[in-house]
């Protein structure tokens, strides 16, 4: 029988008995409740614990470890992990047997990675050992135990509840060799009958490609496209806390979104650019290429068929499906009366010097003397960036200004004055375009604002391009 691969995100998973029973125990039928594999994430909060913060940078063990030449801070961090895990396993398992077990999982290999801090951080009090060189081994350690909590107590939990679930550790703890990755996953699935058993899988793999050194907080979406795509699955499915909507409903409002019922990877695409991610892109890349549909649901919502993601959807009718944007980006203006004739070569030496502090480029634009970066990153980042370009180019003038970007984003927007459209639904209610971006392929207009004027851009929009139809309980419904 064909299978699916089904991830569910950290906050869902903090929430057990709605995953039993919206989507492990879906319609109470057995028949339905196996041939499937779950791709689990860390409960919400731990590898913000473990690492830092995702959303304010607030450094957790790895933060602490690696900024510091004291014991203290990362010691610290670690208890505040400690406590919060067992805060989880005993809202879990309550007391008996099976939260001694739980401990006892999570407890060693706690202390492990405790032991190997420390005495990593004596190791490098000697000269001839740099601590820098251990810090991406340091932060795929750490980030590994936050998924092997999760599995392995979904898995017992689903045991204690009559299901046949068994625990899938790609983790690689003390493993003696680094496999590539589908190699790992499919020495791990050799292992398993999915038609009678329900695979929880570790979302942190450990594997010769270093999934941290290229995804960091997105490894776990890389090992769910590869899972998918090794094990030839009929179809990817995502489990959030919210719906993929026509916008932010925190900031149109709930009563006034509507649900997104098919797209294409490319608008997938778009929203992974302006920071709101279906799936890491590279992730994408894997399902796309092995044809195998994405789909996004909402674990609060069981019965709504959730959001079917293809690489050849198009909209039966030119629409706009989806008003998203970005917050505290940063303009790079670039202007030397020699580019003309050389924009190549500037703009090659403007972007080796984002990418250097590493910055992310949202967007840009140019003329015949002038590149604009619009660049995701923190003013320290930024100023950075503009004091390596005025080396660079001490005659060139390089202004910053604070901005913000807001799109419309559809699978097909070839439609006769939508741009028109769109620009007057700003001019509405005031606000003034700083720069736009319509591209040949037509799944996205881009429009560059004052942030000051991002919250009421999105809502004018969403008002003109989306509330004014009448979508029902989604948009393009498979």
């Amino acid at each position: 029988m064909s299978h699916t691969v089904e991830k569910i995100g950290g906050t869902s998973m903090s929430q057990y008995e709605a995953v039993r029973d919206n989507v492990i125990k879906r319609n109470g039928s057995s028949k339905e409740l196996y041939n499937r594999m779950f791709v689990v994430s860390a409960y919400g909060g731990i590898t913000d614990l473990l690492l830092e913060n995702k959303k304010n940078g607030q450094p957790g063990v790895y933060g602490m470890f690696s900024s510091s030449d004291d014991d203290d801070p990362w010691m610290e961090a670690f208890e505040r992990l400690r406590a919060r895990i067992d805060e989880l396993n005993a809202g879990f398992f309550g007391e008996g047997d099976l939260r001694k077990k739980a401990d006892k999982f999570i407890g060693e290999r706690l202390d492990d990675a405790e032991r190997s801090l420390t005495y990593l951080q004596r190791l490098c009090q000697h000269g001839h050992f740099e601590l820098d060189s251990h810090l991406f081994t340091v932060r795929e350690m750490l980030a590994s135990i936050g998924e092997a909590h999760s599995a392995w107590s979904m898995t017992h939990l689903l045991q204690r509840d009559g299901v046949n679930a068994c625990f899938v550790d790609l983790s690689g703890w003390k493993a003696e060799e680094a496999l590539p990755l589908d190699d790992m996953i499919k020495k791990q699935l050799e292992k398993i009958d999915v038609t009678k058993q329900l695979p929880i899988v570790t979302g942190y793999t450990h594997c010769k490609e270093g999934l941290m050194g290229t995804f960091d907080r997105g490894y776990s979406e890389m090992t769910f496209s590869r899972m998918a795509v090794v094990s030839g699955a009929s179809e990817a499915v995502i489990h959030k806390e919210y719906h993929l909507s026509s916008a932010d409903p925190r900031l149109v409002g709930d009563d006034k979104v509507v649900p997104i019922g098919r797209t294409n990877y490319d608008v997938a695409d778009q929203l992974a650019n302006l920071g709101m991610e279906a799936i890491h892109p590279r992730a994408a890349k894997g399902l796309r290429q092995a044809e195998i549909a994405l789909r996004i649901k909402n674990t609060f919502d069981p019965d709504h068929q959730g959001t079917l993601i293809t690489g050849d959807y198009v909209s039966d009718t030119p629409r706009v499906e989806i008003i998203a944007g970005r917050k505290k980006l940063y303009a790079i203006e670039f202007f030397d009366q020699d580019m003309m004739g050389s924009i190549d070569k500037y703009d090659s030496t403007i972007l080796a010097a984002i990418a250097r502090f590493k910055a992310h480029v949202v967007s840009k634009d140019m003329n015949a003397n002038t590149i604009t970066h619009y660049v995701a990153g923190n003013l320290k980042t930024i100023n950075r960036i503009r004091t390596l370009l005025q080396e660079k180019y001490p005659d060139a003038e390089v202004d910053t200004r604070k901005v913000a970007v807001v799109s419309a984003i559809g699978s097909d927007m070839k439609v006769p004055g939508m741009l028109a459209k769109t620009v007057s639904a700003l001019s509405e209610v005031n606000i003034s375009v700083l720069a736009m971006h319509q591209s040949i392929r037509q799944v996205d207009m881009q429009f560059v604002i004052d942030e000051d004027d991002y919250d009421e851009a999105v809502k004018s929009l969403h008002r003109c391009l989306i509330e004014v139809h009448d979508h029902g309980s989604a948009i393009c419904v498979a």
